[in-house]
């Protein structure tokens, strides 16, 4: 039995460790004049994100380093273990002032099957600003919502995502879209206002759908202008459309409506006098009598019409056709399914 075990520590019969560690570990950081970099940070991510990827203190990692990991008052890395394959690493001092960064870092070290992978190519993976829908609610590892929320450091007050590992989507916002507040104004960088715990607002996709630049590194295609989406179509971030719309006059097609006058024609009465019976008296003071008759003259017509514009002659009155619309506005968006919209941190 002692020999078999013997064996086993001889030729490896250890428990196979998916770790591994990187040239940074245990080595000493040094600024541009060769001083060491006392309390430096170092950010680890998996590959070609911005995921955080914890270091760990021992080869089976179960035991993890803060993140980020802080180096020693010489400047020092800890040793540092990681799982197989390959990382992306950022180192800053102190002050959050950026002396180092590298993607696809390899991670050196055994491997827990009978072959090593190969890097993360991280053209395949989502990278920082990358936008995906889901179908869910709530916040999801590595993501935050499009809301118009904010995002910060950890003693920002950022009311979307206060912790460290939003940096790098800060930074990017803040460079990517002039338009998205920040805390107090704009610094003189990206970095600087990190480092002043500003928060900035994230895009807001709330109720929106998302469409192309109407140039994106092209010409202008005029499928969305200023006259109907409301906005400039070219500026990242945008916003324009509307859930409903109301017709004004401007925007009915040359149009007529029927009008119909009715006139029956009509006579006048008047009183003439019947055939004439004279009737003669005797002596002085006679005279004869006309007997009177009731008539009408013959049946005619007015000769009143309607037209549609002032025609001359005696007009003494206007008219309008009775109005049968309700000035309702109509829905002006087209079938949707809702989703949430994240942006990658």
């Amino acid at each position: 039995m002692a020999a078999a075990a013997l064996a086993a520590l001889i030729f490896g019969a250890w428990p196979a460790l998916a770790a591994g560690s990187i040239p940074l570990s245990l080595s000493v950081q040094v600024d541009t004049q060769g001083r060491p970099l006392a309390g430096c940070l170092l950010y680890t991510y998996a590959a070609g994100t911005t995921t955080p990827q914890s270091a760990y203190q021992d080869g089976g990692l179960t035991i993890p380093h803060p993140w980020p990991v802080v180096c020693d008052a010489a400047g020092r890395l800890p040793h540092l273990f990681y799982p197989d394959g390959s990382i992306k690493v950022r180192l800053t001092d102190r002050a959050g002032v950026q002396m180092l960064a590298a993607d696809g870092v390899l991670v050196i070290g055994p491997s827990s099957g009978g072959g090593g992978g190969s890097a993360v190519d991280p053209t395949t993976v989502f990278s920082t600003g990358a936008i995906q829908h889901r179908y869910g609610t709530g916040p999801i590892s590595g993501w935050v919502r499009a809301n118009g929320r904010t995002i910060g450091s950890a003693t920002s007050g950022a009311t979307e995502r206060a912790h460290a590992d939003a940096q790098a989507l800060f930074e990017y916002l803040w460079s990517a879209d002039p338009n998205l507040a920040v805390s107090g104004g704009r610094g003189a960088s990206a970095n600087a206002d990190w480092l002043a715990n500003k928060t900035i607002a994230l895009p807001d996709a709330r109720g929106r759908a998302l469409a192309g630049l109407d140039d994106m590194g092209s010409t202008a295609a005029g499928r969305l202008t200023s006259s109907f989406f409301g906005a400039q179509a070219t500026v990242l971030g945008a916003t324009g459309g509307a859930e409903s719309r109301s017709l004004g006059a401007a925007n009915l097609p040359p149009h007529y409506h029927n009008v119909y006058l009715y006139d029956p024609g009509h006579a006048h009465g008047y009183r003439r006098p019947n055939e004439v019976a004279n009737f003669f008296g005797v002596g002085p003071g006679s005279a004869g009598v006309a007997a009177l008759n009731n008539s009408t003259t013959e049946t005619a017509t007015t000769g009143m019409k309607v037209a549609d514009a002032p025609a001359g002659g005696n007009e003494n009155r206007t008219a309008t056709t009775g109005s049968a619309m309700t000035a309702s506005p109509f829905a002006s968006v087209g079938p949707r399914l809702l989703a949430t919209i994240y942006i990658k941190l």
